[in-house]
């Protein structure tokens, strides 16, 4: 009974995800028809547009399990450690001194590459 719940989910799901193209197409093609109209009033409609196909894909099976998701990685920014300023600051400072040692070490040795060439070039 659970295979044939989810074969009739996917066949409507297949409708929302065309209703929601739809909604995409139009908001394409009206933008570009109504391109005379101020900006505000296009830019208020597509708005519009995109809330309604949100809304629609989120009826979708996929869009439940990308709202979960979603719900999923707020909790687990919430359980992240953040360095201190200071932890920051120090971090920084080690990631500039070894940039800089590592680019002067390559200056060095492209320096004595390019003057052992020199030489044995003439």
């Amino acid at each position: 009974m659970n295979a044939k719940a989810d074969s009739t989910d996917s066949k409507f799901d297949s409708v929302k995800w065309l209703v929601v193209t739809l909604l995409v197409a139009v908001g394409v093609a009206g933008n570009s028809y109504y391109s005379e109209e101020s900006l505000l009033y296009r830019v208020l409609a597509l708005l519009a547009l995109a809330l309604a196909a949100g809304f629609v894909a989120f009826q979708t099976a996929k869009g439940k399990a990308f709202f979960d998701l979603f719900k999923e990685a707020k909790v687990e920014i919430r359980k992240v450690v953040w360095p201190t300023r200071q932890e920051t600051t120090q971090t920084t400072a080690i990631v500039v001194v070894v940039v800089l040692l590592v680019g002067l070490a390559l200056w060095a040795i492209d320096s004595l590459l390019s003057w052992l060439v020199s030489g044995i070039i003439g």
